[in-house]
């Protein structure tokens, strides 16, 4: 018995839904563009089983272990590792005997609906997830995972992915990508300049870490014009190393500047000192913004803007088991006049390509479809994270098509570190697509051959023109 319905996600009313699946059918096969997430490069370079169902499915998700969390299981319990070297369960089999009895706290989630994918359409189970089914189902993974068929080279390729991002700091060495390009395998896996490290006063070690970028690029980083070409390195270096298109800035906010070099100057040696306040601090991101936009003029690369995200919320889970474990969560984010100091500056610019994710779906009618519907430079990336859902989809299209179009927007980006829910989010984004345009076509706001065009461009052809992919 299938564990998923073959009409998932489509609208009720028949004729409609009748549409959507002619719509989905001529689009569900076409090539994965994975253009930014979170997956491990060296899962390609070594091309590794992965260890067991716990580590693949459990430890290394926040979407799951936020929500068990939520109802007081111990993350300890779920084996996430501890920053403060405290003691977290080892064993899988535990590991997985909690995630298969507290699994019904996933009901009606994303995740629930990716997990549920990916035991059918990877594994090949056909009978439901919980704590009666709990050992069949590790015991069934374990032994598929054991098997040539499962390393993560024979998965990408199985997944049908034609290229794939990873995200590294700017202070990484890019080990991995230079050993999948030494390698005879002809995957296409990249990566993205994420410099948040040497960018963010908040950062963790942010005055250390501008030195030791000095020190890889040869550039006196104390100084305001040697940091700027210490960044212009490492951007080529990531170029030419990891193959990188884009670059990806995660800030708590909007902000952009664009101060005068003597005023940038100061206020980046008023922050390298540690002495900045919070808005000066902020201040700073936002000049880099649009530094980094400069730089993208001259390099090519594909500027992300992922803004709006309070990281790592509870400070006692934090200090006990360190960052991205669940606890961001969204704020509100205003971008009218938080962009306008880089707007003005590159805004108009034909050839920049400026993506912007967002986290308050408040603004998406009234603030970002109109910016991307009037600025050469900007173009809408896929609802994010909390938003990484058949509702978020729905209403992103809703909201920010009258006014953007389609072709403002920039296809879908699974922004993950679960890669076996890679398939089932881009189905998601593929079926929410096809019923969104079948409604369209239905309502007379589109003819049907202009929807299964439109289909096309939204799964493929954007992605891969705004990542020059």
């Amino acid at each position: 018995m299938a564990l998923l319905n073959d009409d998932r996600l489509f609208p009720v009313d028949g004729r409609v839904r009748g549409l959507a699946r002619d719509i989905y059918a001529g689009i569900k096969d076409l090539p994965i563009i994975s253009p930014h997430g979170h997956t491990d490069p060296r899962w390609f370079a070594l091309n590794e089983n992965f260890p067991d169902p716990a580590r693949l499915f459990v430890t290394p998700d926040h979407y799951v272990f936020r929500m068990y969390c939520s109802q007081g299981v111990d993350l300890a319990r779920l084996g996430v590792p501890r920053a403060d070297g405290g003691e977290t369960e080892q064993d899988p089999r535990k590991i997985w005997s909690v995630f298969a009895e507290h699994f019904y706290l996933l009901r009606g989630t994303p995740s629930n609906m990716w997990l549920t994918h990916a035991f059918q359409e990877v594994f090949g189970l056909d009978i439901p997830f919980g704590p009666q089914t709990a050992t069949e189902y590790y015991d069934h993974i374990d032994a598929c995972l054991k098997s040539d068929d499962f390393r993560p080279r024979a998965l990408f390729e199985r997944f049908n992915i034609e290229a794939i991002s990873t995200t590294e700091m700017a202070l990484d060495d890019l080990k991995y990508h230079r050993m999948i390009a030494d390698s005879d395998w002809d995957g296409t896996v990249i990566s993205a300049y994420r410099p948040d490290d040497v960018v963010d006063p908040d950062f963790a070690g942010f005055t250390d870490n501008v030195l030791k970028l000095g020190e890889l690029t040869g550039e006196d980083t104390a100084s305001w014009t040697g940091y700027l070409n210490a960044h212009r390195a490492r951007r080529a270096y990531f170029k030419q190393v990891g193959r990188v298109t884009s670059s990806d800035h995660g800030h708590p906010s909007a902000r952009t500047e664009n101060l005068d070099p003597a005023q940038a100057s100061e206020l980046f040696q008023t922050v390298l000192s540690g002495k900045g306040t919070a808005d000066e601090r902020d201040a700073f991101r936002g000049q880099m913004l649009t530094e980094m936009a400069k730089m993208s003029i001259d390099d090519g690369l594909t500027m992300q803007i992922h803004a709006g995200a309070h990281r790592n919320h509870s400070g006692p889970v934090a200090q006990m088991f360190g960052r991205d474990k669940g606890f961001d969560i969204p704020s509100q984010t205003e971008f009218v006049n938080n962009l306008k100091p880089l707007l003005q500056a590159v805004g108009m610019e034909k050839d920049l390509r400026v993506i912007l994710f967002m986290l308050d779906e408040t603004t998406q009618s009234r603030e970002l479809a109109p910016l991307a519907g009037v600025y050469p430079a900007l173009r809408l990336g896929p609802p994010w994270w909390f938003f990484d859902s058949y509702e978020g989809m729905k209403r992103f299209r809703e909201n920010v098509t009258e006014t953007a179009g389609f072709y403002n927007t920039v296809g879908f980006n699974d922004d993950t570190r679960a890669f076996c829910s890679i398939p089932a989010r881009h189905d998601v984004a593929r079926r929410v697509d096809a019923g969104y345009l079948a409604e369209l076509v239905a309502t007379g706001r589109l003819g049907e051959s202009e929807a299964h065009e439109v289909a096309h461009d939204l799964t493929y052809r954007l992605v891969k023109e705004a990542y020059k992919l």
